[in-house]
């Protein structure tokens, strides 16, 4: 954790050095997951989702972003409405803590030196590095097995609006779901015990962070133009 967010104020400290606006602000919401276990809805936040937001704006249409987020994620067979997954009656917890990396791009001019009120929506993708717990649910009695801490990337696609509310201040509201690269987040596919291995084992796990966004604008002004 504590070099996650030293890596973050490094990347900071170089891009504010070029004379770029910068925006520095935290993400809070909620996290879902999509895989084995539960329901299946793609959208359906239940558990926290906290972080921290840097953006270099590199020109009115783009940014380049970096986040460390952190979201417990949990689900229960019991609130599936599919009649296989109520009767086996499994669930589980577990947390990440992601480390992202990429563009957003504006689909609108969002020129930050400008004072009137501007509102766009925009998308957002890069690539994310995440720690998770490696889990197994034993299918013998539908008990929850704590594992080690374990790491997996995750392609993150991003959909949000926002819009400056101050001269400073910049609010968003964005859902993004990661396509993970494990099919373990929830337990169901583990290496080390391949006899409790249930569900679909060639579908990867998602996990999705939906929550607003408050950004704090500071830097100079910088010519949008081309070198």
């Amino acid at each position: 954790m504590k070099r996650t967010v030293f890596l973050i104020l490094i990347i900071v400290t170089a891009f504010r050095s070029e004379a770029q606006i910068n925006e520095l602000g935290i993400f809070a919401g909620g996290a879902n997951y999509i895989g084995d276990v539960g329901p299946t809805d793609y959208i359906a936040p239940n558990d926290l989702a906290i972080g921290i937001i840097y953006k270099w704006n590199r020109s009115p249409r783009h940014s380049w972003r970096a986040s460390f987020t952190y979201g417990r994620i949990s689900s229960n067979d019991e609130d599936s409405e599919v009649s296989g997954r109520k009767q086996r009656g499994y669930s589980f917890e577990n947390s990440v803590k992601e480390l992202s990396l990429g563009l957003e791009f504006n689909f609108f001019d969002f020129n930050l030196h400008e004072p009137e009120f501007k509102i766009t929506p925009y998308i957002y993708g890069g690539l994310s590095y995440f720690w998770y717990n490696d889990i197994y649910i034993n299918t013998a009695n539908g008990e929850t097995e704590s594992g080690d801490s374990t790491g997996a990337l995750a392609i993150p696609m991003t959909v949000g609006l926002k819009s400056n509310i101050t001269e400073n201040l910049i609010l968003g509201f964005e859902v993004g779901a990661r396509y993970t690269f494990t099919d373990n987040l929830d337990g169901s596919n583990h290496d080390d015990h391949p006899g409790f291995r249930f569900g679909n084992l060639d579908s990867k796990d998602w996990y999705v962070f939906s929550g607003f966004t408050l950004t704090y604008t500071f830097g100079e002004k910088p010519c949008y133009c081309a070198n």
